[in-house]
C-alpha cells in the first residue's frame, strides 16, 4: 500500500439534540459526526456516495469501532478528521474527533466493503474505480 493518507476535517458544532440527558453526546451520536466526515472525504477523492451508485457498487460498513476518550457536551466546537488507512480489500476509514483546547475525544474506524449492486455480491478485492479515484495502481 501506497505511504500516500486521503484525509478530509470538518468542524462541527454540537447539537441539543445530540446530548443525553446528562448533558453529554449519547454514545450513538458520534456515528453521525463520522458521517459527516467520511461523505467529506469521499467527495474529496470523487468518490462520494451517488458516484459509488452510478459507478455499479454500494460500500456498507461491516464493522466499526470506536473509543470514547472525553465527552462532548452541547455547543461544543469539534473538529472530526477522517482518513482511509486501507483500501485495497476494504475500505478502512480511520477518525480523530478533536475539541476546542485540540485534544483527541475519540477514536474510531470502520470498515467497509464493495458489493456489485447487481449481483449483491462482496467483493474480496476493491474495485478498479476506487484506485483510480485514490490515483493509485491496483
Amino acid at each position: 500500500m501506497s505511504e500516500r493518507i486521503w484525509r478530509a476535517e470538518v468542524e462541527l458544532t454540537v447539537s441539543f439534540h445530540d446530548c443525553d440527558p446528562m448533558g453529554v453526546v449519547w454514545h450513538g451520536n458520534y456515528f453521525r459526526f463520522f458521517e459527516v466526515a467520511r461523505e467529506a472525504l469521499l467527495r474529496s477523492i470523487n468518490y462520494s456516495y451517488g458516484e459509488m451508485t452510478a459507478s455499479g457498487f454500494v460500500w456498507p460498513v461491516v464493522d466499526t469501532r470506536v473509543k470514547y476518550r472525553q465527552p462532548l457536551r452541547c455547543e461544543e466546537v469539534i473538529r472530526v478528521e477522517a482518513s482511509i488507512t486501507e483500501y485495497e480489500n476494504r475500505l478502512r476509514i480511520d477518525y480523530v474527533i478533536r475539541n476546542a483546547a485540540n485534544q483527541i475525544t475519540t477514536k474510531a474506524h470502520t470498515l467497509q466493503v464493495a458489493v456489485d449492486a447487481a449481483s449483491q455480491e462482496m467483493n474480496f478485492v476493491s474495485p478498479d474505480i476506487l484506485f483510480e479515484r485514490l490515483g493509485v495502481k491496483p
